[in-house]
C-alpha cells in the first residue's frame, strides 16, 4: 500500500475563501512532496483536507501535515481535516499532534470554518 500514489484533486469550496484538497492514497515519504507543495502554495483563508480515501500516513506525512498546520496558523488561516479514519487518528495521537487539528465528518460540516 505505501507504494501507491497519492492523488490530489483541488477544488473550490461552496463558500468564498474555502479551498478543498481531496486526497486519495497513502501519505508517505515516497509520495508526499506534491502534497506538501500544494499545502504551502495555498493562500486561501480556509483549507480543507479530505482524508476520506487516505488509508494511512507515516511519520514523514505527519511532519508535512504539521508543517502545513503551523504555516497556516502563523498567518491566521485555518486548516480542517475531513474523514480521518481511526488508524490515522491513532498515528496523530501517538505523535501528540492530534489536538492541533480540527476534524469533521463531512466537507460540508468543515466549510463552516470560513465563517
Amino acid at each position: 500500500m505505501p507504494q501507491e500514489p497519492l492523488l490530489i484533486e483541488e477544488r473550490p469550496g461552496s463558500r468564498d475563501g474555502v479551498h478543498i484538497l481531496k486526497l486519495s492514497g497513502p501519505i508517505v515519504l515516497t509520495n508526499l512532496f506534491d502534497f506538501q507543495a500544494k499545502i504551502r502554495a495555498n493562500s486561501s483563508p480556509a483549507l480543507i483536507l479530505d482524508f476520506t480515501n487516505v488509508p494511512l500516513i507515516d511519520s514523514a506525512g505527519v511532519g508535512a501535515l504539521v508543517g502545513g498546520y503551523v504555516s497556516r496558523e502563523k498567518s491566521g488561516r485555518t486548516l480542517a481535516l475531513v474523514g480521518v479514519n481511526q488508524r490515522i487518528k491513532n498515528v496523530l495521537d501517538v505523535t501528540r499532534v492530534l489536538s492541533f487539528f480540527r476534524m469533521f465528518n463531512t466537507v460540508e460540516d468543515a466549510e463552516g470554518i470560513a465563517a
